[in-house]
């Protein structure tokens, strides 16, 4: 009776578990797939996700990562498989997907461009900042960015600026570097604005965003080297932020005239996917 018990026992346990194991299966294998993603393995990353969506077939972070690397990878029959999937779970987190697609699409086209757009107050001009030099001097291709911004806040002098970087070197921000520089410059230090917590393009645009709302305006002039300027103005894109000027440095611009490969997209769907809102881990 005893033993009877005891294998009784035992087997509820076990089905009583079945669950967690499955959850910590399914966060492995999202995991898994993002840590391929990150690592340049498309295929490798689809592939973990299709086993995720095997045991969880309605896990929409899966289904729309699936979707978008996909898309990526040119696997046409995974990328509608998760997109009619996610149209039927969530139809707007499957809109959302198809309007990052089109973002990385349109912005793998558009050329750099080294001439300042004229703007009125309803656009902000947003510089992104460089890693800092270990002294938190500015090394020469932030200070190429910032002379593009200053020629920028002339074509647009009722347009505020927000500069965006954090990463600080002895104790100085990127942020605070550029607006010292830019004051010094004469650029008015009232119109320029302080983002200092942003770590990555992702960061830039996410913060940079809030900060445009709270200024009041509701597009960008973003402004950064010509070989990011493609990255940013998706990331800005599918943050919310519409991008009516992408003013580039003159640096690389000739390189960088043709459209990007999909091997060098890989950079802007994997921004995509942060800015979009899936978890990096789980």
């Amino acid at each position: 009776m005893t033993a009877i018990v005891s294998a009784l026992l035992t087997i509820g346990l076990s089905v009583a578990n079945a669950p967690l194991a499955a959850a910590a299966n399914t966060t492995q294998l999202y995991n898994d797939a993002q840590n391929a993603f990150a690592h340049g393995d498309a295929a490798g990353g689809i592939g973990k996700l299709g086993e995720l969506l095997g045991a969880a077939p309605n896990d929409t972070d899966a289904l729309a990562l699936r979707a978008i690397w996909a898309d990526y990878a040119g696997d046409r029959g995974a990328k509608i498989d998760a997109s009619a999937k996610l149209g039927a779970d969530d139809p707007s987190r499957q809109a959302g997907v198809d309007n990052v697609l089109r973002v990385i699409s349109t912005a793998a086209l558009t050329p750099p461009n080294p001439f300042p757009s004229f703007q009125g107050p309803q656009t902000a001009v947003v510089v992104l900042g460089f890693g800092l030099l270990p002294n938190g001097a500015l090394r020469p291709e932030l200070v190429s960015r910032l002379q593009a911004v200053a020629i920028q806040s002339i074509t647009a002098p009722a347009s505020p600026i927000i500069v965006t970087g954090g990463n600080p070197q002895n104790g100085i921000t990127e942020a605070a570097a550029m607006k010292d520089w830019l004051v010094r410059h004469l650029v008015p230090e009232g119109r320029i604005h302080v983002e200092d917590r942003a770590g990555s393009t992702v960061e830039n645009a996410l913060f940079s965003t809030q900060m445009i709302r709270d200024l009041g305006a509701v597009n960008a002039a973003v402004v950064t080297s010509a070989n990011h300027i493609r990255r940013a103005t998706a990331d800005f894109t599918i943050a919310g932020t519409p991008v009516v000027g992408a003013m580039s440095t003159l640096d690389q611009i000739v390189s960088q005239i043709l459209p990007l490969s999909k091997a060098n997209q890989r950079g802007m769907y994997l921004d995509a996917t942060r800015v979009f809102g899936l978890p990096a881990t789980r």
